[in-house]
């Protein structure tokens, strides 16, 4: 079993609630999401494995199970080019639950008319392959927003 816990620290909304029709129908995978705090803040990694793909809006870190975790910092971010994203992590590297991977500001997401909101998601998952799904309520870093089973 993978438990992936928050990358970042706000409140769990659900894939339903984020604004991208592609995330809140789950054409991505299932999991939940983070409306984050609007200050500058590290997305962690919710896993420990090898980061596979790092993009600044965007990474994947697979474990030893070979779970591949999606954390997408905010929708439609990618138009922003990288702009106001720093990258703490390379791919390739091996990372531990709760390191830094990417620097943001979700403020300044929202700021350049983008929603700060933050899809987690279990890549080439089925949706009953998680459970104790956290959709609602605050979270924090290291705090368990769903297990993968």
């Amino acid at each position: 079993m993978t438990t992936v816990t928050s990358p970042l620290t706000g409140r769990a909304i659900g894939l339903a609630a984020v604004p991208d029709p592609v995330f809140s129908g789950a054409m991505v995978g299932p999991g939940t999401a983070v409306d984050p705090i609007r200050e500058p803040t590290d997305a962690v990694a919710p896993v420990d494995g090898i980061v596979v793909s790092l993009h600044p809006h965007a990474f994947v870190i697979v474990d030893a199970e070979g779970h591949g975790v999606l954390t997408h910092l905010g929708i439609d971010t990618v138009q922003l080019n990288g702009e106001g994203f720093e990258l703490l992590a390379a791919k390739g590297d091996t990372v531990r639950r709760g390191d830094p991977v990417v620097r943001w500001n979700p403020a300044a997401v929202e700021e350049a008319g983008k929603s700060p909101i933050s899809p987690v998601v279990a890549l080439e998952a089925t949706a009953d392959s998680l459970t104790d799904l956290a959709d609602e309520g605050d979270v924090a870093p290291g705090k368990t927003l769903f297990n993968w089973v």
